[in-house]
């Protein structure tokens, strides 16, 4: 596995400012021959996207997905409706690319960008497919993203528990991602910015290998953001590495101008 190496900005605001730190590692894993994975670490941007589809189909759209967002991070502004206009830029992209033959192709997507363009600063999360955003807040980890997903679209019919979703044989299968279908809009999220909080965002390959609380053990462990990508990488890999595994992690530091925030169950759906 490459260095994983930590980077921070400081965002100052109308009062205080906001400190931040991330790393970032992929790794094809043990058991395929490509990554399909991607991932953009870039201020005010954090997003991992997981292709699939054709043996290189799942690379090209991931990688065209992030392509298309590093432009709107390098233009700006970052808003739900500049993610749209990338994301539906993307999906042509993925299907006049003569490698993208596969009518599966496509790529999941999901992040977290900072807001401050109002008075109070905030975090917007947003998903497509089944990898996702996990907030470490106080102590406690929660899944921030719900899964695109028939095991998920199960769970929440009652249909199925989520232990017997941990090998569910449709466990791999999605209803939504970006390159399928010409329109197609990210779930949204509002957070506030809250002191000391720290985002996890992954892959599946990541979830596969490591439950909610081995995510969360590595956190408590590790303060350091490369350290913490860094050990659960390895933890990934050694539980079998059955798939390409991407991880973001990324810590938040208020200094000044309060940030109480709201609690997770208050976060409210953004609309553009």
């Amino acid at each position: 596995m490459p260095h994983t190496v930590t980077r921070a900005r400081t965002i100052p605001l109308a009062v205080g400012a906001i400190e931040l730190s991330w790393a970032e590692a992929t790794d094809t894993g043990r058991r395929r021959e490509i990554n399909q994975d991607a991932m953009l670490a870039d201020y005010p941007l954090y997003i991992v996207a997981d292709g699939m589809g054709g043996h290189i189909g799942g690379e090209i759209a991931s990688s065209s997905t992030v392509e298309r967002l590093q432009a709107v991070v390098s233009h700006g502004p970052v808003n739900p409706k500049t993610i749209e206009k990338a994301l539906s830029r993307a999906v042509k992209d993925i299907a006049t690319h003569p490698g993208a033959t596969d009518d599966g192709t496509g790529t999941t997507l999901t992040g977290v960008y900072l807001d401050t363009t109002a008075a109070e600063p905030h975090w917007v999360t947003l998903n497509i497919g089944d990898s996702r955003v996990y907030l470490l807040r106080d102590g406690v980890i929660a899944q921030i993203t719900t899964d695109h997903s028939v095991v998920q679209e199960l769970i929440a019919a009652g249909r199925l528990s989520p232990e017997e979703a941990e090998n569910h044989p449709y466990g791999n299968v999605i209803t939504r991602a970006v390159g399928p279908s010409d329109s197609v809009r990210p779930d949204y999220v509002r957070l506030d910015v809250v002191d000391g909080d720290r985002f996890v965002i992954c892959s599946d390959g990541l979830t596969k290998e490591l439950t909610d609380y081995g995510i969360q053990h590595f956190l408590a462990e590790h303060a350091d953001p490369a350290d913490a990508v860094t050990a659960m990488m390895e933890a990934a890999l050694e539980n079998g590495g059955r798939d390409n595994v991407t991880i973001v992690v990324l810590n938040v530091s208020r200094i000044g101008g309060g940030g109480d925030g709201l609690s997770i169950a208050d976060s409210s759906t953004l609309t553009s």
